[in-house]
């Protein structure tokens, strides 16, 4: 076996050191020109207890953005504290949906059959489903008449 020379320990170390910035480069490259982008970003938390007159709104450090904010009548859901006003669009709203199904006479009088005539049109049609299910597993909408 013959001695391996100084010059060929520097080409079998520069090699190695090029194979190694190849592979910390392939997964970069796997991160970037994809169609997602981040349009906007926060750093959520804090924490604390910030109160003005009849108002108070309670953070916590960490709360994520999960969602619902609203204007007028004032809806402000978000982070996963239990309890509170929290209402999604699920089976309960579907429940009380198809109670009204096909129903042709929606007023004022019957509160727009229950709520189910989320279009107003007078009836509870595959309009109203349509909503409905654009609605599905989602913060209930404010005013959500299925609540």
């Amino acid at each position: 076996m013959e001695p391996i020379s100084a010059n060929a320990y520097i080409q079998k170390g520069v090699i190695a050191l090029l194979m190694a910035c190849l592979l910390m480069i392939v997964p970069a490259l796997a991160q970037t020109g994809g169609d997602y982008e981040i349009i906007w970003s926060t750093i959520d938390g804090g924490g604390g207890t910030s109160s003005g007159g009849q108002y108070t709104l309670t953070g916590t450090i960490g709360q994520p953005d999960a969602a619902w904010s609203s204007g007028g009548n004032y809806e402000l859901l978000g982070g996963f504290w239990p309890g509170g006003p929290l209402c999604f669009v699920d089976f309960e709203s579907y429940a009380r949906f198809a109670e009204w199904w096909l129903e042709p006479y929606c007023n004022d009088l019957n509160n727009w059959c229950g709520g189910a005539d989320l279009d107003k049109l007078g009836n509870v049609d595959h309009i109203d489903l349509d909503l409905l299910v654009k609605q599905w597993l989602c913060y209930c909408p404010v005013g959500w008449p299925l609540k």
